[in-house]
């Protein structure tokens, strides 16, 4: 059963919408998506809003245009990961894209600066949950709340300043398709949490 899941800004996270009512759609294309989508964002200026109106529109896509699934590149054996960018245009800066990581391979604690749709595709991801808790001497400092694992199927929705790491998991590379808005990058940190920091990311 595939989940949708609303990451907020405090590490809390909880599901929304129905995922098992969505039925294929012939001939959604990518440029359908993303009318659609700034149709959205003019329409809802809240993270929440506009999270759980486009999420819907992402499984669509996904659903409808099994060629998506497949613009995605190998993992790089160096780095541990891939992007493919389905989207690029100018003054339109949304971010669309592929991304692969090989299994074991995790991400820095970070944010995004912006609001985030990552739909998971292939492979299994654990998302661990974050929130800041400002200590005296270390105004970074974060505590764990929670952690969800990902399937194919599910999507996990963030707001702009929702902390996460990633870890890819199981035998095989993680495949997710994943939308960010335009991102704040003065807000957009990783955190260190042997050192209780933060620096931008």
């Amino acid at each position: 059963m595939a989940h949708n899941w609303l990451i907020s800004d405090d590490g809390t996270y909880r599901a929304f919408g129905d995922p098992e009512t969505l039925e294929p759609v012939k001939y959604y294309r990518l440029y359908r998506f993303l009318t659609e989508l700034e149709d959205i964002l003019e329409t809802f200026h809240d993270d929440t809003s506009r999270l759980e109106a486009i999420t819907p529109l992402v499984r669509k896509l996904l659903v409808s245009s099994y060629w998506l699934q497949l613009e995605y590149s190998a993992p790089d054996p160096k780095t541990g990961w891939s992007v493919n960018f389905l989207y690029r245009e100018h003054e339109f800066p949304l971010t669309v894209q592929m991304v692969s990581w090989w299994p074991g391979q995790t991400s820095p604690i970070h944010n995004h600066g912006t609001w985030g749709i990552v739909a998971l595709v292939g492979g299994q991801e654990r998302n661990r949950l974050w929130r800041r808790n400002p200590q005296p001497d270390h105004p970074d400092h974060l505590d764990l709340v929670d952690e969800i694992t990902l399937q194919p199927g599910d999507v996990v929705a963030l707001t702009a300043n929702a902390i996460h790491s990633v870890e890819a998991l199981g035998n095989e590379p993680t495949v997710s398709f994943n939308l960010y808005g335009v991102t704040n990058f003065a807000q957009r940190y990783e955190f260190d949490l042997a050192t209780h920091t933060a620096r931008p990311f």
